[in-house]
């Protein structure tokens, strides 16, 4: 029992000061459990954003491994949308020596251990607008990550749905929660008995994927990303404006004013111009705030 709470820093959760470390990157407001607060501004925001957009300026940035597809919905609605910010999850195969080492520790820091379901020790630290994103490394029989019962705990704590590598059951029951949905590898009637939680808000793998508490999900029918708190922003404001550049250049199309040829190629002096002037007096509401608009015209050097 000491090796695996030694090297757990004796905690089940990741400390407020190990997912601070994690995401030294972010300098914004954070959760006390040490997770980058995200606005809800820029949650709402994202849903909006392909997932085309979102990984093609990720894959700039250097990350590579933010995405997982071929995912089964519990509603399998077209368009399903669900952003939020990650608390993970880590299970493991049962092991019994391993499975009395962490009771011993989850009594010592208070949780609910009757009958060994650690399973719900994750669930009891969701907060409004946290996606509970877990990895239950695909085991369907006697491995289901959620029920009826825990779906509705989720769902009641984050107003929001669940992301697991791994399978999930009573699915009639959890297709009656209005808004929940789960993005998941399948279907299995057995409950969980052959898998263990070892840790959460710890960095995880889905998949292809590698997931940092904090971290804000992306998820579309068939698609998740996994975005880095202090990139949503620059994604969010960079789809955002190539939007208007597509919206500009369809209406000097229709217009006449150049041709398509013309908005497909390197704009001209006089086209910079045109777009700045249009965006200006952009007739609806802009996405984004002006001082963030005036960032973006000046980064694309007009």
């Amino acid at each position: 029992m000491s090796s695996f709470l030694s090297m757990n820093a004796q905690e089940i959760a990741g400390s407020p000061e190990y997912i601070k470390a994690l995401t030294a990157q972010w300098k914004g407001e954070r959760f006390p459990d040490g997770r980058p607060k995200v606005s809800d501004d820029l949650l709402e925001r994202l849903k909006h954003v392909t997932i085309e957009e979102c990984w093609a300026e990720l894959m700039k940035l250097g990350y590579q491994n933010q995405y997982e597809g071929d995912w089964m919905l519990l509603n399998d609605d077209p368009s399903a949308v669900t952003t939020g910010r990650a608390v993970t999850a880590q299970f493991m195969p049962l092991r019994p020596d391993l499975e009395d080492a962490i009771i011993e520790q989850g009594k010592k820091e208070g949780r609910m251990w009757q009958q060994k379901r650690t399973v719900s020790w994750v669930i009891n630290s969701l907060v409004k607008g946290d996606v509970y994103v877990a990895d239950t490394y695909n085991k369907e029989f006697l491995g289901t990550a959620i029920g009826s019962n825990l779906g509705n705990g989720v769902y009641n704590a984050t107003g929001n749905g669940m992301i697991t590598y791994g399978h999930i059951r009573d699915i009639e029951r959890l297709r009656k929660i209005e808004g929940f949905n789960v993005w998941c590898k399948g279907y299995d009637p057995s409950y969980m008995r052959q898998t263990i939680l070892t840790n959460y808000n710890v960095p995880i793998r889905i998949g292809k994927a590698t997931v940092i508490p904090g971290d804000v999900v992306l998820a579309k029918p068939g698609a998740v990303l996994f975005i880095p708190a202090h990139l949503v922003e620059q994604i969010v404001l960079t789809s955002e404006f190539t939007k208007l550049t597509d919206e500009f250049g369809e209406a000097m199309i229709k217009e006449g004013r150049y041709t398509a040829g013309q908005i497909d190629s390197v704009w001209s002096d006089e086209m910079n111009k045109a777009f700045v002037s249009w965006v200006r007096n952009y007739p609806g509401k802009l996405p984004m705030s002006e001082k963030q608009l005036e960032a973006c015209l000046k980064e694309r050097n007009f």
